[in-house]
Order: C-alpha cells, then sequence, then structure tokens
C-alpha cells in the first residue's frame, strides 16, 4: 500500500483499503490443535459411555470381519474391484453413527462400510463393485448417496443438499466423506467455498490415511495438515486421530451439533492409515514399506478400543465373543448371497439414458437385440 501526501499537510496520508480487504473473522480459532485430538489412552476416556463403546467395538469387529469377506470376494471373482478400509474402520463407523436418520451421508467409493454402518445391507452396498450398472441401493430410502468413483465430485452435491434443506426449514445435515487424494481436487475447494458463504449444514470429513494410491501426502501439498485448508475458507478445522473411535465419536458430534444448530461447516482430517492395498489391483509394495505398516498395526483401531475398554472393565471376554460370533455371522450370510450371480439385462443399457429414446438409441438397441438373438440361436 502507498503513502500519499495529502496537498496542504504536513502528515502522510495511509491510504485505507476498500473493506473487502478486512478480514472477515479471527483465523485463531479456525485452526486445529498442534496434535491430532485423542482420548482413548488419556484421562478423558475416563468419561468414557460403556453401552455407546461396547456398541462401537461391536461394530469395529463387525467391519474388519466386512471388508476380510469382501476383499475375499474379490480373489474369488465374486467382486470386480474392492478398495479395503482395513485400519480405517473407527472413522468409517463413526461417520455413520452419529448421524440422525433424516441427516445425509456422502461416501467416496472406499466408503462401503460407512454405509453398511448407517443400515444399508452388505450385499447392496457391495452391488456397484461387482459390476453392475447401478448403485444397489435406492438413496432417498436410506439417506446415502451413491458411492462416489470420481474423485471429490460428491463434495459439491453434498453441499447443495444441505444448502436446500437449510432453505426450507429442514433439520438436515450432509456428512462428505473423501480422502486425502480428493483433497487436491477442485471439487473439493469448490465445496469448501460454497458450503463456508452459504454457511451450509455440512461435515467434510478427510481421511488422511498416507496415501492417494501410490502419491504420498507430501507430494500433494505442503499445508502444515490438511485440516488447516479450512482457515483459508473460513471454516473451524479439527484434526483428530482417526483410529480413535472415541476422538471420532466425539470431534463428529460437535461438528455435526454446531452444522445442524446454524453454525456452518467443520472440516475435519482424521489422520489414519490404510493398512491394505489401495484395490486388490493395487501392489502397495512398490511404494511402501513393510516396517512402516507394521509399525501402523501397533495403532489398530480394533486393538486401540479393545485394551481400553477390557482395561477399564467395560469389556470382556464374554462381549469380545458375542461380537465375533456376529461379525461371523454377517460374513456367512454376505458369502452365501454374494455367491448367487446376479440376474442381468444387457437391454437394461438404454432403459434409464432418456426418459423418451432418441432415435439413434433405438437403433443400438434393435442392433444389440438382434445380436443377442442371434446368439441364443
Amino acid at each position: 500500500m502507498t503513502v500519499q501526501e495529502l496537498p496542504g499537510a504536513g502528515a502522510p496520508h495511509r491510504v485505507t483499503p476498500p473493506p473487502a480487504w478486512r478480514p472477515r473473522m479471527e483465523a485463531a480459532p479456525l485452526l486445529p490443535d498442534p496434535e491430532p485430538y485423542r482420548v482413548l489412552g488419556t484421562p478423558a476416556a475416563e468419561e468414557l459411555d460403556p453401552a455407546l463403546m461396547r456398541r462401537y467395538y461391536a461394530e469395529l469387529v463387525r467391519g474388519r470381519r466386512y471388508n476380510a469377506q469382501a476383499t475375499a470376494l474379490t480373489r474369488q471373482g465374486r467382486l470386480a474391484v474392492y478398495p479395503s478400509t482395513v485400519g480405517q474402520e473407527a472413522a468409517e463407523i463413526a461417520a455413520a453413527l452419529v448421524l440422525e436418520e433424516q441427516d445425509w451421508l456422502f461416501p467416496s467409493y472406499r466408503d462401503t462400510l460407512a454405509a453398511v454402518a448407517r443400515g444399508l445391507d452388505p450385499v447392496q452396498a457391495l452391488t456397484l463393485l461387482r459390476g453392475d450398472w447401478h448403485t444397489g441401493y435406492d438413496p432417498r430410502e436410506h439417506r446415502i448417496a451413491p458411492l462416489c468413483t470420481p474423485l471429490a465430485t460428491q463434495l459439491p452435491h453434498a453441499v447443495g443438499l444441505a444448502h436446500a434443506a437449510r432453505l426450507r426449514g429442514d433439520e438436515v445435515v450432509a456428512l462428505a466423506m473423501v480422502g486425502d487424494g480428493g483433497t487436491s481436487e477442485g471439487d473439493f475447494h469448490e465445496a469448501l467455498n460454497f458450503a463456508a458463504v452459504w454457511q451450509a449444514p455440512v461435515v467434510f470429513l478427510v481421511q488422511n490415511n498416507g496415501f492417494a494410491i501410490s502419491v504420498p501426502l507430501a507430494k500433494q501439498t505442503a499445508a502444515p495438515t490438511l485440516a488447516h485448508k479450512a482457515v483459508g475458507y473460513g471454516m473451524p478445522g479439527r484434526l483428530v486421530d482417526g483410529n480413535d473411535v472415541a476422538a471420532m465419536h466425539e470431534v463428529l458430534t460437535e461438528a455435526v451439533k454446531r452444522a445442524r444448530t446454524g453454525g456452518g461447516p467443520t472440516l475435519i482430517e482424521a489422520v489414519t492409515y490404510r493398512m491394505e492395498a489401495h484395490t486388490n489391483a493395487d501392489d502397495a509394495t512398490r511404494y511402501r514399506t513393510d516396517a512402516e505398516v507394521e509399525a501402523w498395526k501397533a495403532h489398530d483401531p480394533v486393538q486401540l478400543l479393545e485394551r481400553e475398554l477390557t482395561a477399564r472393565g467395560i469389556l470382556d471376554e464374554e462381549g469380545i465373543r458375542e461380537a465375533r460370533d456376529a461379525a461371523e455371522a454377517m460374513a456367512a450370510d454376505l458369502r452365501e448371497r454374494m455367491n448367487a450371480d446376479p440376474v442381468t439385462d444387457p437391454m437394461d443399457l438404454f432403459a434409464h439414458v432418456y426418459a423418451e429414446q432418441t432415435d439413434r438409441l433405438r437403433e443400438q438397441a434393435a442392433m444389440l437385440r438382434a445380436e443377442l438373438e442371434a446368439e441364443g440361436e
């Protein structure tokens, strides 16, 4: 800013910046903690709700078994692909359990476990990943948007739905999930910018699992943390241990409450780790060491909670056995139902493209029908 001399004045006059230059708010309250927030293993764990933590433990055990069974289904040819969330179960399940019935979950392709934890049939959650043409469930019925394969495109959708709900006076919160790789997409910027300007009731949950396929976080961003990005948009950023399910529950609950009561959006970075490969088509040994994976296994979310609860007398051997038996029953049911071949009709390719088929589409449909009839003969 230049300094100008006013005519006839003995003192310099500093040009006043335009009002738009001035900060909208103080930045300090928006900054995340310097270290990820934790509950397990700290004095805060003395306040744990026993019933809630036992429920979380059962869900974590079931989630781990669900991941193992889905991965096995890919090896058997029953799934085309499966992005495992082994090691990320705490963030996945907390994202689902903090929402109320009227709220919406916007998952990425890796968040099938969050959808299952919200009540979706495990087979329906895997329908898209077995190669079917539709998402496998009714999004409106379950308040779960379709699993999103393009990175971060679900985030603007979440903002739009949440903003529309607020305009209608509905107490709806949208929780949008994305990976660390998705934060490098333009959709991430657009969604956070609009959400903050509109004060939309949205919670953005970034699961920072270390790698965007094979690209480590340090090669994506020079920001201190992903949670720091929130400040640039004018919303709070929270940094939390993504393997600590009690911490995830607390931070997400606060963010959802803030959004529902008119406080606007929050960006949460859950620091976690993808224990397994990006998908069954990925060779993770090409970009990370076994020693790194082993180090993170010591911070396994299932074991963290189990140790805390057993030490405090909240969980006993019978409770552990019940959780594992329930998980095995779920896996057996999933295995049996996924072993049935889906009934598909190639002509469905033309059924939902346009409300009224175009001439070109009718020609293509007739061509395929003739080929199918010829094969049948």
